[in-house]
């Protein structure tokens, strides 16, 4: 019944595109089916147990460079959302339609399980794996105060065709888990947390109780640590945080639509320019298979890439649509995506990382007199070229050696100062599959970070002031 369905939605697209395509300069149809589920538990209360299954679709209309959009979750009212899509582009559009060229592309594909797939596992079951994590949580300590455990895991299925000619059929599986655990001593409360995923399989995340009890372990802890004293450290940082920067502080200034809406950013995100010593590399892509922000095709049916941002320090490429490859004259790289099928796709990262280097890790800390070890994460922001982290866990470096652990450590700075600033680069090299990355009103969206432990001269550390 299902192939009948999907065969009935084909020829629904296909004659709605025959239709109109001659009135716009571009029309593309997504129609979008998706299951998943929600559980979270805040200490003892059970706050969501859900299990859901939605059917919606969008359109999307350029004409002269005009953009109509228009969603819908009855498939009956495609024809007017059609209509609705084209009319507006029509109003809009004055200028040019600038889209960078792709081969028309037909295809059905599905990113590959490694195990078992989170739809033949039960609700109960589901709930039971939580139950277990927030009991690892609440009993490690009488200091601990309050505790939640979230999961989450969707499954999304695609059909996208266009005007020119491509058809895609896509799926793939998302999960995710979230833990935290709060501890209090009197007036000091310090948190603990943890996040992991997966897109290969649901035995990546029933095996993560020494994760669980470390969020746990580093509130209690944290709370008998002494804060560390805000001044300019050399910092070491592991590949988790690395991960998180390169992300949050780089990767969001490689998004073309930031860019050509930008000129001053555009001209300081100029390519050729140095940003970084020889040894460092950058580089985004959704073709590395197994991540979480691995596909084969972006959502405007663009073949998934594997860009180099800096290549030997030197900035060498950026991330597009095919609009923002259009309008710069450079080629798309398959970063359209969009959260779902409410949101028109943007410029978006898949899987950031900076490239493995050559020094060994306990070589990063040699000759360091007075600096930080920061490792994880328990938040940050971004604003432009700014940034501010919060590590996890933190060390003092005495002497080229650890020395005693610290908290309520942030790492703040530029983010063109700090790239000139790396000092070294291990030899190590992590993957981090707990992103969720937001922009644009659309958050949560799956990506990928890696790479390796950095040392990182000059590094503004708040804490208590000196």
């Amino acid at each position: 019944m299902k192939n009948l369905a999907n065969i009935d939605r084909k020829n629904i697209i296909s004659d709605l595109i025959r239709r109109y395509k001659n009135r716009v300069d571009y029309l593309a149809i997504r129609v979008e089916e998706s299951e998943g589920t929600s559980i979270l538990l805040r200490g003892d209360r059970i706050e969501t147990l859900s299990e859901g299954i939605a059917l919606g679709g969008q359109v999307r209309a350029c004409y002269k460079g005009g953009w109509g959009f228009a969603s819908f979750n009855e498939l009956s009212t495609l024809a007017d959302r059609v209509e609705e899509a084209v009319s507006a582009a029509r109003i809009i559009g004055d200028e040019e339609t600038l889209l960078a060229p792709v081969e028309p592309v037909q295809d059905t594909c599905q990113l590959p399980l490694s195990g078992s797939d989170p739809r033949t596992i039960s609700l109960a079951d589901k709930k039971q794996l939580c139950d277990r994590y927030n009991q690892i949580l609440c009993s490690y300590s009488d200091k601990i105060a309050t505790t939640s455990v979230r999961y989450g895991d969707s499954t999304q299925r695609i059909l996208l065709a266009t005007s020119e000619g491509t058809s895609i059929e896509q799926s793939w599986v998302d999960m995710e888990m979230r833990f935290s655990a709060t501890a209090r001593n009197g007036e000091t409360v310090q948190t603990g947390r943890e996040t992991n995923g997966s897109r290969k399989a649901y035995e990546d995340l029933t095996d993560l109780d020494e994760q669980v009890l470390g969020a746990a372990k580093r509130a209690v802890d944290a709370l008998f640590l002494h804060p560390v004293k805000g001044n300019t450290y050399t910092v070491v940082i592991d590949p988790i945080l690395t991960g998180l920067f390169v992300h949050e502080a780089f990767g969001h200034l490689s998004e073309a639509d930031m860019l050509y809406e930008n000129p001053d950013l555009l001209e300081l995100m100029s390519m050729g320019k140095r940003f970084g010593c020889k040894e460092l590399q950058i580089f985004d892509g959704a073709k590395p298979q197994g991540h979480r922000g691995s596909y084969f095709y972006d959502d405007e049916g663009t073949p998934a890439t594997t860009t180099q941002l800096i290549e030997d320090g030197v900035l060498v490429g950026r991330l597009h649509s095919r609009e923002t490859a259009g309008k710069l004259g450079e080629k798309p790289t398959g970063n359209a995506r969009c959260l779902n099928y409410h949101y028109p796709p943007i410029v978006r990262m898949t899987n950031t990382w900076i490239g493995r280097g050559t020094t060994p890790v306990k070589d990063l800390f040699a000759g360091i007199k007075t600096g930080v070890y920061a490792r994880n994460w328990s938040g940050g922001m971004t604003n432009g070229e700014m940034f501010t982290f919060s590590a996890g866990e933190a060390w003092m470096i005495r002497n080229g050696k650890l020395a005693e652990q610290i908290r309520d450590v942030t790492l703040s700075g530029n983010v063109f100062k700090t790239l000139a600033n790396i000092e070294a680069i291990g030899d190590d090299f992590y993957w981090d599959e707990s992103g969720g990355c937001g922009k644009g009103g659309q958050s949560g969206l799956p990506v990928g970070c890696g790479g390796p432990s950095l040392r990182i001269g000059d590094v503004v550390v708040g804490g208590e002031a000196v």
